[in-house]
């Protein structure tokens, strides 16, 4: 979520770039594991640029108030460059192909760096009056030997980096104003001097000149489409642009060279969005911010609940002293060991660092770092030869700051094996490593230098006096064989027992180690010795001893560690190490302690030998270089010797090949002129030749060209006679013919619906005959029954006659008003599809409409455009208003046939009103079809204007045809006159004569 100020890659490690952002800090990704690998701050200002040395290995990052040198290997600050606010610095970076450093100031100061000692080598002087210009942006030729500087001007400073001067100025076009960036293009054969370079400036078009002829080869870029920035591929055939409007253009050098000032088509693509990790890289920040450092090896995997130790109120002064930082509690701590043994790998080293209470000095560490590398640690891969070149820099760096730190250490030899195992574990975080190794040497390291450059005594007393009083038997047998303490118990003091155990045995030894008094250090060492006994008791040769005391054996850690705690509780006071070696005490903070418990008058004595040594060694290395220069002084007047020799021996042959040269140059004049005479007879010769070849091929043309617009005029005719055959023929049968089809399938239409609508009313009629039917039918059978029931009961139905009449009256009228509903329901079904069939006919009435209005609309354009044909049309449209009243009688008789028949229908049902009303509808339907009459709801104009319409359309497209064919001829003929006009030979002048 941070803005990024510049960009750097090419480092080493391929897969990594850097980054910096706008919280004034840098950071380093992998692009392949995607996560953060180191973060790098000490800037107060934003980063403005980013410069990778050739190797990959170091970085400078430029701000405008100072310029920080950093080691890409450590991620670590080498140096710093500080200026006066006043001045401020334009740019700081390195030169190719060189260890030189170039830094640009804004007051236009320009001075060189030698970077392995940052010693000025050299400062550029100021440029001629009337030339100057404040620089902005640089640029450099791939082999280091020309700078380009250009600022808020069109002037260009070209500067010989060897000779140290201004050797040019280039003046760029007046459209320039300033320029705001500058890069040169690479060329696979220039040998690295660079001879084109490519010029941004303001008007956001990319010049690119070069800088010997000073001449202008192509550009890129336009003020409508401008150019922010640039960057050229290192095999210089591809250029990247970001262009104004924020599309990224890839330009093809080749092709820029060959066409000029013509770029080549462009692919447009867009750019997706890529996944995004922003959680997991906030989760990494936070990590890295919490100060813990992981170790590269891996321990066992233990897991426990870790649980935040909260101080209680009442807490006793002795569990205050416990507390250490982090919230850790070292009783606890050490119950928890005593638990398991050891401490868990993943939170290992932050115990550590609680325990051993580390300050993190960091501007204390700094300081001492900037010290350099320290003298006697210069070539310690000669003598420690470690495979990865991290590590051997990582160790180099912890052992000169122990060195600037005391001087001590710079003479004790066994100080690389006492903290390689703790710089192997910390080699990510130099400060903790080194933090770490002061620790151990101040605590448990106690009284070791006071016998330098011997061994300790002292201390190798005090533990053989501990193994005396626990195993007489083990002591005499090394005493034995002349077996000292400085064979069995200094080579595991010196390397910190890394020689006879693994990583994971180290790993708990130490453990145990920070967690108890710096005298179970000399207890475990004793242990070792003791658990080790079997095999001790079994040796007899003293190389037998010094092996086993320098490589690994097989000995059980924890028996060793538990050897230990019963010898720190079973021992003495009076021979206990605890009683002679002080408590732990950590560093201070802001500042490291002074470390001097060492013999001062030995060191003294080391240094004053040691620099007499090194006097000694000038005043040879002083002799030799004289010697040196003696030698090649004679070795250079010898071969000036021989020059000059060389050089008056080719003078005088010289002057003899000038003398012949002399003798031979009036044959040559002769022979000169003869052939100047045979060279202006072939070019008479030849100019006839093609005065006669030209005029026999403007004739040829000429025959071409009349024999072109005579085809073309032939094919013009004919297209015009097909053309006017085409609209005769379509005027004449078109019309009628579209206009008789249209009013058939209309007859055709209204037939059908007549016909379907008389079925419909039959079917209903003889339906109501057959009901009828069935009724009398009923009644006979009825009158049958009662006939034979008067013989059989003639007693019972005169009694009952009257009431069976009654009822069967009353079914009888039940009956008819059923029927009476059932027909009114059926010529409700009738009304109802007849108001249907209105509807659709006015909807087809509107749709029809429609199409008339845009059909209307294109006649009138027609009508417009040609108006020869105005007398034609106005026949048509007599004849279709005749058309018209013949179909207006034939509608009107068949509505009138549809009246009739309604009202036949409406009179055998006897009901007039219905009648009535129908008749209305129909009277106001009448007056609808006078206007636009038939089911179809056309009028007669309207079908007459669509008849003509398709005549119409072919009528304009032959129209619009004819037209574009005569414009293309037009175009042809004054294409072919003005050909043949630029081929005639021109009209000789007066003043114009043919020379031989």
């Amino acid at each position: 979520m941070q803005a990024c100020t510049a960009l750097a890659f090419n480092l080493r490690r391929k897969t990594e770039f850097l980054v910096a952002l706008a919280d004034y800090s840098v950071k380093c990704f992998d692009t392949g594991t995607q996560e953060l690998v180191s973060w790098m701050r000490g800037h107060e200002s934003s980063v403005s640029s980013i410069s990778v040395h050739g190797s990959g290995k170091y970085a400078i990052t430029t701000s405008t108030d100072t310029a920080q040198l950093w080691d890409l290997d450590t991620f670590q600050r080498i140096r710093k460059l500080n200026v006066r606010q006043s001045v401020g610095i334009q740019k700081v970076f390195f030169l190719p192909l060189s260890n030189t450093i170039l830094s640009c100031f804004k007051d236009n100061s320009v001075f060189a760096w030698e970077f392995d000692t940052l010693h000025c080598k050299y400062q550029l002087s100021p440029p001629v009056e009337g030339s100057v210009l404040f620089y902005k942006v640089f640029a450099v030729t791939r082999d280091g030997r020309t700078l380009v500087a250009g600022g808020k001007s069109n002037h260009l400073h070209l500067w010989c980096l060897e000779l140290k001067q201004l050797i040019r100025i280039i003046q760029m076009p007046e459209k320039v104003r300033a320029v705001r960036h500058l890069e040169f293009l690479p060329d696979s054969f220039d040998g690295g001097s660079n001879q084109v370079l490519g010029v941004l400036s303001q008007d956001n078009i990319m010049r690119f000149i070069n800088i010997e002829t000073c001449k202008l080869l192509f550009d890129i870029g336009s003020p409508e489409e401008g150019i922010s920035t640039a960057v050229i591929s290192p095999n210089g055939q591809y250029i990247a642009s970001v262009m104004e409007n924020g599309s990224l253009n890839i330009y093809s050098v080749q092709a820029l060279t060959q066409e000029g000032n013509k770029p080549p088509p462009f692919t447009f693509k867009v750019v997706e969005d890529g996944p995004k990790y922003t959680s997991e890289a906030n989760k990494l920040i936070t990590k890295v911010t919490s100060g813990r450092s992981k170790g590269p090896w891996k321990s066992k995997q233990s897991k426990i609940q870790s649980r935040m130790l909260k101080l209680q109120e009442n807490t006793s002064l002795e569990n205050k002293e416990n507390e250490l930082p982090g919230g850790l509690n070292k009783k606890r701590l050490q119950a928890l060991l005593k638990g398991f043994g050891e401490y868990p790998a993943k939170y290992r080293m932050f115990v550590w660092r609680s325990l051993l209470q580390l300050p993190e000095n960091h501007l204390a560490f700094s300081s001492l770092i900037d010290r350099g590398i320290h003298s006697a640690f210069v070539n310690i891969q000669k003598e420690y030869p470690i495979k990865s070149g991290k590590l051997l820099r990582v160790l180099q760096r912890t052992l000169s700051a122990l060195a600037h730190w005391s001087a001590i250490f710079a003479e004790t030899p066994y100080i690389p094996l006492l903290a390689f195992p703790f710089v192997k574990l910390f080699q990510n975080n130099q400060l903790i490593c080194f933090e770490v190794v002061a620790t151990v040497v101040v605590n448990f390291c106690q009284h070791w230098f006071e016998y330098f450059p011997n061994p300790p005594v002292n201390v190798l007393g005090m533990m053989e006096n501990v193994l005396a009083h626990h195993d007489k038997e083990l002591l005499q047998h090394l005493t034995k064989y002349n077996v000292t303490s400085q064979v069995y118990a200094w080579p595991l003091l010196e390397t910190l027992l890394s020689e006879v155990l693994t990583r994971e045995e180290w790993l708990k030894a130490f453990d145990n180690i920070f967690s108890n008094h710096p005298s179970y250090f000399l207890m475990i060492v004793v242990a070792y010795v003791i658990c080790s006994r079997a095999p001790l008791l079994h040796c007899n040769q003293a190389a037998d001893f010094e092996y086993f005391f320098h490589h690994r054996n097989n000995v059980d850690i924890n028996v060793v560690i538990k050897e230990a705690y019963h010898l720190m509780e079973a021992t003495p006071l009076d021979i206990h190490p605890q009683h002679m070696l002080d408590d732990f005490t950590p560093l201070t903070k802001g500042q490291y302690p002074v470390f001097n418990k060492y013999p001062m008058f030995v060191m003294n004595y080391q240094a004053q030998k040691w620099e007499k040594i090194r006097q000694d060694e000038i005043e040879y290395l002083q002799e030799r270089q004289l010697a040196h220069e003696s030698e090649a002084k004679a070795q250079q007047q010898k071969a000036e010797d021989e020059a000059w020799y060389r050089k008056q021996k080719l003078l005088q042959e010289a002057d003899e090949q000038r003398q012949k040269i002399l003798l031979e140059e009036e044959k040559l004049a002769e022979q000169r002129q003869r052939l100047a005479v045979v060279k202006r007879e072939l070019e008479v010769k030849e100019l006839q030749l093609l005065d006669a070849s030209r005029r026999r091929f403007l004739n040829y043309q000429q025959d071409q060209l009349q024999t072109e617009l005579k085809h073309l005029n032939d094919e013009i005719a004919r297209k015009a006679s097909m053309r006017q055959q085409e609209t005769n023929a379509l005027r004449d049968i078109e019309p009628e013919s579209q206009k008789q089809l249209f009013e058939q399938h209309l007859i055709k239409d209204q037939e059908a619906v007549t016909k379907e609508m008389k079925e419909e009313v039959e079917a209903r009629r003889r339906k109501v005959d057959l009901e009828d039917q069935r009724v009398q039918r009923l009644i006979e059978i009825d009158k049958e029954i009662q006939k034979a029931h008067t013989v059989a009961e003639e007693n019972l139905a005169r009694a009952e006659q009257k009431h069976t009449d009654t009822d069967w009256r009353l079914q009888r009228q039940q009956r008819l008003r059923r029927d009476d509903q059932d027909r009114e329901k059926r010529y409700r079904e009738i009304v109802k599809l007849l108001h249907d069939n209105r509807v659709k006919e006015a909807e087809l009435l509107k749709a029809m409409r429609e199409t008339e209005e845009k059909k209307t609309f294109n006649i009138i354009v027609a009508q417009q455009e040609d108006v020869q044909n105005k007398a034609q049309l106005e026949e048509e449209q007599k004849a279709a208003a005749a058309a018209d009243g013949h179909r207006k009688q034939f509608l009107d008789d068949r509505m009138n046939d549809e009246l009739e028949l309604a009202e036949k229908l409406q009179r055998e049902d006897g009901c007039f009103e219905r009648l009535h009303g129908l008749k209305a509808r129909c009277t106001e339907r009448g007056v609808e079809v006078q206007q636009v009459p038939g089911s179809g709801n056309i009028s007669l104009h309207d079908l007459s204007t669509l008849a003509s319409s398709p005549h119409n359309r072919r009528r304009a497209e032959l129209a619009r045809q004819e037209r574009e064919l005569m414009a293309e001829v037009r175009r042809l003929r004054r294409r072919l006159t003005s050909r043949a006009r630029a081929r005639l030979p021109p009209a000789p002048s007066p003043a114009t004569t043919w020379s031989p």
